[in-house]
């Protein structure tokens, strides 16, 4: 079975599709990551962002794999541990440049198939449901608004989760900062011309600005038995 929940950042896709994979068995398909670590990669070896050839060529040339851990699964490029680096704010501001090369998107995609197509996955992302994964059995459309998101983002940079702790707390100018990046994010993601962020036509949209990690877990297994 694929699962696929697209939705805009800090909407709570990964802590969702991670507390899917480990109810349910599937494997975690983290596609945000495998965008954060080609913008990783660039920015580490100076390559320029808008010379989308060279961001292409380093798509192509890396190898993201994913690792089972806790409290979190672990993200590496060519076996070197980056789930701490690609969450840095520079990474925030240039991923949604790296996602809207269609090069990029090819090159991971296929990646990303090559996944699905070895077993049973809950994949969360931008695009999932329209475009890697238009065949999958469950299609999520994962939302919340501004002022949850940012607030999420600020405390799991603090290393906190404020999905499951509903009374998480962070810097208030640190949230302003990051929802105004979150909604220029989501207009960047939007209206590229490459897999812009938009629901799939049969996808369930889920808001879940007012409920708990295990209440959004709950509605989408309840799709997943319903599709078996």
């Amino acid at each position: 079975m694929k699962v696929a929940i697209d939705g805009p950042a800090g909407s709570g896709k990964s802590t969702v599709a991670k507390a899917i994979a480990k109810r349910c068995g599937l494997t975690l398909l983290d596609t945000g990551a495998m965008y954060r670590s080609v913008a990783l990669t660039c920015i580490n070896r100076g390559v320029a962002l808008d010379d989308e050839a060279a961001v292409a060529d380093v798509a192509r040339s890396i190898t993201i794999s994913f690792e089972p851990a806790e409290p979190v699964q672990r993200v590496l490029i060519d076996g070197t541990d980056v789930t701490e680096a690609i969450r840095t704010p520079e990474v925030d501001r240039n991923v949604s440049a790296v996602a809207a090369i269609p090069a990029v998107r090819e090159a991971l995609v296929e990646q990303q198939r090559a996944i699905g197509n070895a077993g049973d996955v809950v994949a969360e992302g931008r695009d999932i449901g329209t475009v890697v994964f238009p065949d999958a059995e469950v299609k999520v459309f994962l939302t919340a608004d501004p002022a949850a998101r940012a607030l999420r983002r600020a405390v799991q940079r603090d290393g906190g989760d404020a999905a499951v702790d509903a009374k998480a707390t962070a810097d208030e100018k640190e949230v302003a900062t990051i929802m105004a990046d979150l909604i220029r994010r989501d207009e960047a993601d939007s209206s590229r011309k490459a897999a812009p962020l938009k629901p799939a036509e049969d996808a369930v949209h889920i808001d879940s600005s007012n409920k708990t990690v295990n209440e959004v877990v709950d509605l989408i297994v309840s799709l997943m038995e319903e599709a078996r």
